[in-house]
């Protein structure tokens, strides 16, 4: 078998394999931090939950799946004790999903982890390289129609 050299792949495909193995990386380190079931779909739905506290409609919507989807999602993260449904304020019929305290706690750690992740890249190369890095990874993201979304807290979970 043939070995790839890394710096031989086109940039959508290297931003796509690092955004993969970091993601990877994190969910192993969530996982040993005692959030065992964390899975990178919930991640999507915790999104939606830092800006506010959607009903299962609007949070399928916002993701881009059926309720149905949405409401498979709420039913999992509930069970693992990071979302609650609650009463609207205005309407009591109407259930609001927020984040618990333990929700709130997986986003801080997994910020924390980002962030450690990242000082670990930036000590190994110089900072001018890092800054046209993220440029670059801009620059892809804009090409390929992903700022919007990313400015929008609305990323839809990705499509298989």
């Amino acid at each position: 078998m043939t070995e790839v050299d890394p710096l031989a792949l086109d940039l959508p495909v290297l931003a796509s394999l690092a955004g993969s193995a970091a993601d990877e990386f994190l969910l192993a380190r969530l996982r040993a931090d005692g959030h065992e079931h964390i899975r990178r779909s919930h991640g999507y739905v915790f999104q939606r939950l830092i800006a506010g506290a959607p009903t299962v409609t609007e949070l399928g919507a916002a993701l881009g799946v059926t309720q149905q989807a949405a409401s498979k999602a709420v039913i999992e993260l509930e069970q693992l004790g990071y979302v609650e449904r609650s009463a609207d304020a205005a309407d009591s019929r109407i259930r609001r999903i927020a984040l618990t305290d333990r929700g709130r706690e997986v986003v801080q750690l997994g910020r924390r982890l980002r962030a450690e992740l990242e000082q670990t890249l930036l000590a190994t190369v110089d900072p001018a390289d890092a800054a046209a890095a993220r440029r670059v990874l801009v620059a892809l993201l804009a090409a390929s129609g992903g700022l919007e979304a990313i400015a929008g807290r609305s990323v839809p979970l990705p499509s298989d």
